[in-house]
């Protein structure tokens, strides 16, 4: 009877802690541009990630101006939510005349972090914007508390832990390390196949350096293997009658791993993405937001299906170095069950104004994408209107103005989308 009261009680107390760790933990939620940015945050984001023009690891993402930075901090500062800037570039001689006056402005308008690869670059910070905090990117492949002991004695604030740790790995850097700094880790998305994306097939391959940021993914190509002398005699792996993904990854899910990673003593949760769409970002932000705030996981997941993605993985979490798990050998499409046909710009009297994205027609059941209580609740589509209050039976224009008939209450920002598989 002792026995079973003091298990009952230590599981009361371990659940109590997770709670309490739970309202500590932050939400990292990808923003290549100013409109991805309020996606993530109105869905629940407590933090964005973004990057300017330069000095970043997506070249190809929309990106920051100088102007534009100053106006994401101001609008997140707003909301009481957080700004970090990418400079995680591994960077040459040529690059630092350019970064000194980058940081210092990064430092004036009072970005909350900003993150780093290299060990020059955070020196380089810390001589001409000493005010800024800093936190280690995972291409500075940070896998046991040694290192993270040392980012921590130099002054890191947060270390972003590489992909390729087990929960048990992370529990001990976490127990292990002096310092009082924050812990960082990647819960969903693309994963590099190269250890802590450092890789040079891209630039081998497309004269593309992926570590100045201009990845070509070349491990998503179709590859074929034969011996020199044997072109005619392929070696025996699984691939279709293109070729085969020997290099390509699965995508990163650890929805129903929140408990365990929150244990582990992560408490930033990172989400990849700066070059996927704003609806991607505002779908994965609202499910693991819904997630960590308690919500049933078992539905959550059917949501991770709606946006694109490739076959998930657990990655490294739950078994170390396994990579038979991480590897997609069949396929480098994304797929998803549902496309994102309009966003919601204004209430109006007896329905909403919406900016339509992909088509939709008469008839058309649309769901709603919400962080409200609209969430999943459907919409058959009735009436439609355009601007001049002509009836529209097939919304076919990209980014036209429409009038939608509904009954529920939506907001500004809200999404609707409908399914296609």
């Amino acid at each position: 009877m002792l026995i079973n009261l003091i298990c009952h009680l230590s599981t009361v107390i371990c659940n109590f802690q997770t709670i309490l760790m739970k309202k500590n933990l932050e939400l990292l939620a990808p923003a290549g541009n100013y409109e991805k940015l309020k996606a993530a945050f109105y869905f629940g984001a407590d933090a964005c990630y973004v990057a300017g023009h330069e000095f970043s690891l997506r070249k190809h993402a929309d990106n920051f101006s100088f102007d534009e930075l100053g106006e994401a901090v101001k609008f997140a500062h707003s909301l009481n939510k957080k700004i970090y800037v990418a400079l995680n570039i591994f960077a040459h001689n040529s690059d630092f005349e350019q970064l000194k006056d980058y940081v210092k402005h990064l430092a004036k308008i009072k970005v909350d972090a900003v993150i780093v690869s290299d060990i020059g670059v955070f020196d380089f910070v810390r001589s001409y914007a000493p005010s800024l905090d800093i936190h280690i990117s995972t291409q500075s492949n940070v896998t046991n508390y040694h290192s993270a002991n040392f980012y921590a004695s130099l002054g890191a604030k947060r270390i972003i832990l590489s992909r390729e740790l087990s929960l048990e790995e992370i529990k001990e850097i976490r127990q292990n390390l002096k310092h009082d700094v924050e812990l960082e880790a990647f819960v969903h998305g693309a994963m590099c196949i190269a250890y802590s994306g450092r890789c040079l097939l891209s630039n081998f391959m497309a004269n593309r350096p992926a570590n100045k940021g201009d990845c070509a993914m070349s491990c998503r190509w179709e590859y074929s293997l034969v011996e020199a002398t044997r072109r005619n005699d392929g070696y025996d792996i699984s691939e279709d009658n293109r070729g085969t993904y020997i290099l390509n990854s699965k995508d990163l899910n650890t929805l129903h791993l929140i408990d365990e990673l929150i244990k582990a003593g992560i408490s930033s949760f990172k989400i990849e993405g700066r070059m996927k769409t704003v609806y991607y970002v505002a779908n994965i932000v609202n499910a693991y937001r819904r997630a960590i705030d308690g919500q049933d996981i078992t539905t959550l997941q059917e949501e991770l299906f709606k946006s694109s993605h490739r076959k998930y993985t657990t990655g490294f979490y739950l078994q170390s170095q396994d990579t038979k798990n991480t590897e997609n050998f069949f396929s480098n499409i994304q797929t998803s069950t549902h496309a994102f046909v309009a966003q919601v710009i204004e209430t109006k009297k007896d329905g909403v104004l919406i900016e339509q994205r992909n088509a939709f027609k008469i008839g058309d059941t649309l769901e709603v994408l919400s962080p409200n209580k609209t969430f999943n609740k459907k919409i058959i589509v009735t009436e439609l209107f355009d601007e001049k209050n002509n009836s529209v039976e097939h919304a076919k224009l990209v980014q036209q103005k429409l009038f939608l008939k509904t009954d529920l209450l939506l907001s500004a920002g809200d999404i609707l989308r409908k399914k296609t598989i």
